[in-house]
C-alpha cells in the first residue's frame, strides 16, 4: 500500500461507529462470518487451516506478531463497510475531503517567478469533485503516484490558485518527499 492508501484507510477507521472485536477468538469468528470457511480465512491470513481452527476454539491464544497484524488488518478492512461507503459517498457528493500534509511541492510557473520546490505544511479542504476523483481512482486500483497527482491537482485549484482568484498561469503542481499525509472526510 502507498501513502495515499494508508491515509484513506486511517480516515475510514476513524469513521467506525463501533469498535471491531477485541479478542482473537472474536476476530477469527468475524472473519469466519465474512469468508465462510476456515480454508478461506487461512488463505487470507497466510496460516494453516488448523491454526485458524485453534484460534477459533481458543486452543491457541497468542499468534506471532506478524499473524496478529494480518488478522487485525483483515478485520479492519471488512469492518462496517456500509459506514465507510456512506462517508465516502457524502464526501464525494457534498462534503469534500480535508488534506493535511507536510511535503515538498514543486510546480511549473511562468518565467521570472520561482518554481523551486520547498517543504510546506498545508491543511486544505478539497472540493467534493476532487474527493470523487480520488475514491474512483482508488477503487479502480490506481497506483499511489496517480492518487498523489489527484491530490496535487486539488491543492493547485484550491490552495495555490484560490479557486481561480490568483496564479492562473501556474501549472503542473507536484507533491514530492511526503513527510506525512492525513485525510479526513
Amino acid at each position: 500500500m502507498g501513502e495515499i492508501d494508508d491515509a484513506i484507510e486511517r480516515a475510514d477507521q476513524e469513521a467506525f461507529t463501533r469498535e471491531p472485536p477485541k479478542t482473537l477468538k472474536g476476530r477469527i469468528n468475524f472473519l469466519m462470518r465474512q469468508l465462510k470457511t476456515t480454508r478461506a480465512v487461512a488463505a487470507e491470513l497466510g496460516v494453516s487451516q488448523r491454526s485458524v481452527e485453534r484460534y477459533r476454539t481458543g486452543e491457541r491464544r497468542h499468534p506471532p506478531k506478524d499473524v496478529q497484524q494480518r488478522i487485525d488488518s483483515a478485520v479492519r478492512s471488512r469492518w462496517q463497510p456500509q459506514v465507510r461507503k456512506r462517508r465516502r459517498r457524502q464526501a464525494a457528493a457534498t462534503g469534500g475531503i480535508t488534506v493535511e500534509t507536510r511535503a515538498r511541492f514543486g510546480y511549473t510557473a511562468p518565467i521570472g517567478t520561482t518554481d523551486d520546490g520547498r517543504f510546506r505544511r498545508l491543511t486544505v479542504h478539497l472540493t467534493p469533485e476532487h474527493a470523487r476523483r480520488l475514491f474512483e481512482a482508488r477503487d479502480a486500483g490506481a497506483d499511489d503516484r496517480h492518487m498523489r497527482q489527484i491530490i496535487a491537482d486539488g491543492l493547485k485549484d484550491v490552495y495555490f490558485q484560490d479557486g481561480g482568484a490568483r496564479a492562473m498561469d501556474l501549472s503542473d503542481v507536484a507533491i514530492n518527499d511526503i513527510d506525512y499525509l492525513d485525510l479526513d472526510y
